[in-house]
């Protein structure tokens, strides 16, 4: 049975959540990736991510605030899903020439899944006429962008070689 009353603001408001939820379970795996990674490239882009990954979740803390709503998370189960499969790498190919491989294609995976959040959410921020959330929201999906053609230039250059050496 559909909802009464439900719009394109409560989905905003209910994608916010989630993305934030998201963030604040990457600031928890990101060290643990860190830790369990081969290449001293590798861990820098894992350490780097998380510096920015604070700063993005201060941003959406500003877009909460914008809202003049509580920042608060909702349950994710999607990026849940996404860093267990990371946890699933860091068990199986311990000690492996191929963890590295693996690590950086689960970094991509949650980057995958933020750019498709944060662009989502700046295209219905625009529709909504929320132009301070919409410059917050660019923001982060800038670096999240940047951060996932960092990544693939080290799969390409350095870590995937590794790999199948």
């Amino acid at each position: 049975m559909a909802a009464k009353g439900k719009d394109l603001n409560d989905l905003f408001l209910d994608t916010l959540k989630d993305i934030y939820y998201a963030e604040k379970q990457i600031m928890k795996a990101l060290p643990k990736m860190a830790k369990a990674a081969n290449s001293p490239k590798l861990r820098a882009a894992f350490e780097k991510h998380l510096a920015e990954t604070e700063g993005q979740v201060e941003r959406l803390e500003q877009v909460f605030e914008l809202l003049d709503k509580p920042a608060r998370g909702k349950t994710c189960d999607a990026i849940m899903g996404i860093l267990d499969e990371g946890k699933e790498i860091m068990d199986e190919y311990k000690g492996t020439e191929a963890l590295d491989a693996g690590l950086l294609a689960a970094a991509q995976a949650v980057e995958h899944y933020e750019i498709s959040r944060y662009g989502t959410l700046k295209t219905w921020a625009g529709m909504l006429g929320m132009k301070d959330a919409v410059k917050l929201i660019d923001q982060t999906l800038q670096q999240e962008k940047n951060t996932d053609v960092s990544l693939t230039k080290l799969a390409e250059t350095e870590v995937n070689y590794e790999a199948a050496a």
